[in-house]
Order: C-alpha cells, then structure tokens, then sequence
C-alpha cells in the first residue's frame, strides 16, 4: 500500500498502486505520494498551506529585464519540428508508458537512447539514470557550467490511460513537454553555448503516481545542499487554443514567476494566459516542497485544457506542434536568460 495526501489538510490515506489511478488520477484528483518521503521540513511543507511571505522567504532575485537576446534568439531560430514530430510518434507508438509496466520500462529505455544521440555533439553533457524503487528511471542531463549553481527543466515521461492495464499514449500529457526538451536540448547541444551557471534537463519517472521521480530526485538534490536557482516544469505542451503559453502561479516561486512570463513575451508569443491547478498537479510541487523556486508552464488554462488526458484518446492527432514549437522557443529562451542569473 502506498500513503497518498490530496490536500495540505488531508492526512493522508494507504491505497493500493491500481486505486491511485483508478480513483485519483482517471478522476482528475491530484495527490502526492508521501510513502517515501523521509525529510522532515519537507513533510511539513506538504502539510502547510502556502502563504506569500513563506513563498518568498526562500526566492532568488530575479533580473527586471533580460539581457541576452541576440544569444537567445540565434538558437531559437534554429528550433524546428521536425524532431519532436518523430519523437513523439515514438513516445505514443508504446501502448502506455505506465511507470511500473514493461512499456514503461521500455519508453525509458528508448529515451535514455535518443537523449544521448541528441546530446552527442557536446561531450561535456553528461546523461545519467535516476533510478527508484519501480524499473522506470528518470533521467537527467547536465549542461555544466562555470558554476555549479543550477538552472533546472523538467518534464515527466509516464503516461497513463486511466488504469494500469489502459491503453495510454499520453501525447499531450506528457509527450509533448518530453519533445518540448528534446528540441530545446538538440539546438544546445549542436551549439557553441557554454552556460555559466550549469543546466539540466530532468525527465521524470512516475509522475502519474504522485511525483514519484521528481519527488526523489528533488528530495536528492536538498540534502545533497544543491543549489537550484530556477526550477520549470512542463506538463503538457501541445494542445492549446488559446495559442498561448499558460504560466501557472500556485506552488510556485512569485519572483521565479514574474520571470519566467517575462520569458514567454521576449521568446514564446508576447502575452501569456495564466491559472492555478492545485495540490499536487505537477512536478513544480517535488520543487516547491524541498525548498527550491520552481515554476509550472502549460499549454493551457484548465477550463481549455485538453479534454483527452488519462484516456486512451490522449493521442498523437490531438497534438498542434505550433504549440510545442512556443514551448521549446521558451524552453532556449529561458534557459540561455537564467544560465546567467
């Protein structure tokens, strides 16, 4: 059994893995798992509601204006769709990604792959495992820099069609924050670009579980005393029509959001939509729980969001790539901006 919390204020209740889906997830009921969860102040946090002063207590300043705009938009001109149409043909050709099924296992072992083959032409990027007590492994790649201060991407790679056995090609959720990455990635690691602060890019394991991958790996990554500057995850990033990047505000860093909707005008559109989405929704939440400033960027508003996800009907035909392509231009523009905080 695995002990799940929905809400701040919620205890918590032991369920088994099928129940999660089943009664949480197909439901569009949020929640953490908290099984494993160790650190005390973390614990905490998941119990406190957030208030502003707590948000702010840890957060970075954030420049008022940015600054490398011709650097930026060099890479982001050579941003296409070519990759991530392929990709995530791929990524929704398994039947599910489901983290603790063989078709998980397998989209993971096919992703480590394609991964190194994008990170090639740079042999300083570095592509390493994450591994969990479930055979899917996150993974994480490391763009280091002259400082090890670090500037984070994330996105989750499980999918689910609703239960365990579903059929779920998770196109939009999350296939599309996975490409998303992957194009950003290809243009930086093609590239001449040197970060000062180091960049990584984290694909998640175990999302649909309850931030399973992200969880731990955050958990890792404080008491290991790292230093996370900025931290932004994309969950679904292909259905949008609004036409617009969503920049979500709750379980967030204000200053890390205020930055980051500076970002999508300079490189992703010129205006942005924005929302809150809850306890627990994404990975922005493993962040934001272990004391790191972290932001959540999305196709878009809930109430237009995509009506097929935790379905087998979350498939490739659903997805617009002119959305993904604004993600991925947001993707470079945040990350050659934030490698110089």
């Amino acid at each position: 059994l695995r002990l799940i919390k929905t809400s701040e204020l919620d205890p918590g209740v032991w369920v088994t893995e099928d129940q999660k889906i089943e009664n949480y997830v197909a439901k569009g009921i949020y929640f953490i798992d908290i099984t494993d969860i160790k650190n005390e102040t973390t614990l905490l946090r998941l119990s406190t509601v957030p208030e502003e002063a707590h948000i702010q207590a840890r957060a970075v300043t954030y420049p008022s204006a940015l600054s490398h705009t011709t650097e930026a938009n060099n890479l982001i001109a050579q941003l296409t769709t070519v990759g991530p149409k392929s990709w995530l043909q791929t990524l929704t050709d398994f039947y599910n990604r489901y983290y603790r099924s063989t078709y998980g296992t397998q989209a993971g072992t096919w992703l480590l792959s394609q991964i190194k083959s994008i990170a090639a032409p740079n042999s300083a990027i570095t592509v390493t495992t994450f591994t969990h007590s479930f055979s899917q492994p996150s993974i994480i790649v490391r763009v280091p820099g002259t400082s090890s201060n670090l500037i984070i991407v994330g996105a989750h790679y499980d999918s689910t069609g609703g239960s365990s056995t579903a059929r779920g090609p998770g196109a939009d959720d999350n296939g599309s924050g996975v490409v998303t990455q992957l194009e950003a990635l290809r243009v930086i690691a093609a590239s001449s670009f040197k970060p000062k602060n180091t960049i990584e890019f984290h694909f998640y394991a175990g999302e649909e579980g309850g931030l399973l991958g992200s969880q731990a790996v955050m958990a890792n990554y404080a008491s290991a005393g790292k230093t996370v500057l900025a931290f932004v995850c994309q969950d679904m990033t292909g259905y949008s029509p609004s036409g617009k990047v969503s920049v979500y505000t709750d379980y967030s860093d204000s200053g890390l959001v205020s930055y980051v909707r500076k970002v999508v005008v300079q490189y992703a559109g010129g205006s942005y939509t924005t929302d809150t989405c809850g306890y627990g929704c994404s990975d922005h939440a493993s962040a934001y729980a272990n004391g790191f400033p972290a932001a959540y960027v999305c196709d878009e508003v809930i109430k237009t969001s995509s009506p097929y996800i935790h379905s087998p009907n979350d498939a490739y035909s659903t997805i617009s790539f002119d959305a993904i392509l604004r993600h991925s231009k947001f993707t470079v523009g945040f990350l050659i901006e934030a490698s110089y905080l």
